[in-house]
């Protein structure tokens, strides 16, 4: 039974499953911590700045240590590593619940929180690259999409449980449910060693140290910095704009805009990832991008035009969010792509510091140009910008020079 069991973990569609649910599973972390930043800081007695260095600890960890992270679940296997990461997000918010100072929840939530998420989600993405060589775009785009749409499945579970029992009883029982369900998806997680092995005796792959010395590296990583820039910019942002247009407490389907502008971003979020990932299979990485790009350049232009009105601001918020969330599907598979399988779960963890560094521009840069000019419109010019700048980048800068490398140049679409 047990043989039968590990035959049939070893099918990819089981592997890519496994991973959508793990993805799911650490997600809670960053989409649902605005729900926990008035009863913390109640608790605290901090200013809500003080309690968002918690939320930048996160991200930070969970993207500037990846490289790092990605050697590790590459050197000790994926089962092993990803039980830790889930292990860790778990315990983070469990630790969390007993916090009695700041410092206490920027080591829990923050450090602990973003080492195991980070860990969670380099790895998974480095494990479906390695199996779905011939739908890397679908296929790591099905597990961010899990990602980027997971928490919907905790965000009113988490918001009723606040209520009735408050944040310190709801961090303890969830931390606990999502890391024990983190654990238990990561005990079936495969390597494709059969894969691996054809891969190593004829076309190796690439790892950092040559990977890190090539301009194609390098652009990728510019270009995802600009895209990550112009989406975080509008997560973090949102909310102060809605209140300077004066549409955050109009109604829209008899629902206030902000919160619905949210729930459909997150949904339209998650759903390009899988879309334009299985597009780029077809039609080609830099094409998808040129195309995907550009429509969210267009989409903030049309926002900002008519954002004052409310359905259009909520209508459009969704289409930029459908132009930007692609691309945690379309590089790790351009990456693959260009640079092999072997070393995939390293490599992006190079490459996802991009979003590190769009997470410092869209937040603090781009509040700081709002303040500076007192209007939005510059800083959505800035983001305009770097959205053409990168799609023009990807079909007339990218494509024919990832044409000119010998490594793996003949198996992307």
């Amino acid at each position: 039974m047990f043989k039968r069991i590990e035959i049939k973990l070893h099918s990819r569609w089981i592997q890519l499953t496994l991973g959508v649910l793990c993805m799911m599973s650490i997600s809670s972390p960053q989409y649902v911590w605005a729900l926990f930043t008035k009863p913390l800081g109640a608790q605290l007695g901090v200013s809500l700045t003080e309690l968002q260095v918690t939320f930048s600890i996160l991200i930070v960890l969970q993207t500037f240590f990846s490289p790092f992270q990605g050697f590790l679940v590459e050197l000790f296997g994926p089962r092993k590593l990803l039980s830790v990461g889930a292990v860790l997000t778990g315990l983070s918010w469990v630790l969390a619940s007993k916090a009695d100072t700041v410092t206490q929840l920027y080591l829990s939530y923050g450090l602990l929180g973003g080492l195991g998420t980070g860990i969670v989600y380099v790895g998974v993405v480095g494990q479906v690259v390695k199996w779905f060589a011939d739908k890397r775009g679908f296929a790591v785009g099905m597990v961010a999409a899990g990602y980027g749409m997971g928490a919907i499945l905790t965000t009113f579970p988490i918001s009723q449980a606040l209520a009735d029992h408050g944040h310190q009883d709801t961090l303890w029982w969830f931390g606990w449910a999502l890391g024990a369900l983190g654990l238990v998806f990561a005990q079936g997680l495969r390597a494709p060693e059969q894969m691996l092995h054809q891969e190593t005796s004829d076309l190796p792959g690439v790892g950092p140290a040559v990977m890190l010395r090539t301009p194609v590296f390098w652009l990728l990583f510019v270009m995802m910095s600009m895209m990550s820039t112009s989406g975080l910019m509008v997560i973090s942002q949102m909310g102060a704009i809605a209140k300077d247009y004066q549409v955050a407490s109009a109604l829209v389907f008899g629902m206030a805009v902000l919160p619905l502008a949210l729930t459909i971003d997150r949904l339209t979020n998650g759903l390009t990832r899988p879309f334009f990932g299985w597009v780029s299979d077809r039609w080609g990485r830099e094409n998808t991008m040129f195309l995907a790009f550009g429509l969210e350049a267009l989409a903030m232009l049309a926002w900002i035009a008519t954002i004052d009105q409310p359905v259009l601001f909520v209508i459009l918020s969704g289409v930029v969010f459908f132009g930007w969330g692609e691309i945690f599907s379309l590089f790790p598979s351009t990456l693959t792509d260009t640079f092999g399988a072997r070393h995939a779960t390293t490599n992006y963890g190079c490459l996802y510091m991009a979003q590190g560094v769009g997470s410092i521009i869209g937040g603090p840069v781009a509040a700081m140009v709002h303040a500076q000019t007192g209007s939005w419109l510059p800083v959505f010019a800035l983001m305009i910008g770097l959205d053409l700048m990168a799609a023009s980048l990807a079909l007339w800068v990218l494509k024919p020079m990832r044409k000119k490398l010998t490594f793996f140049s003949h198996t992307y679409p």
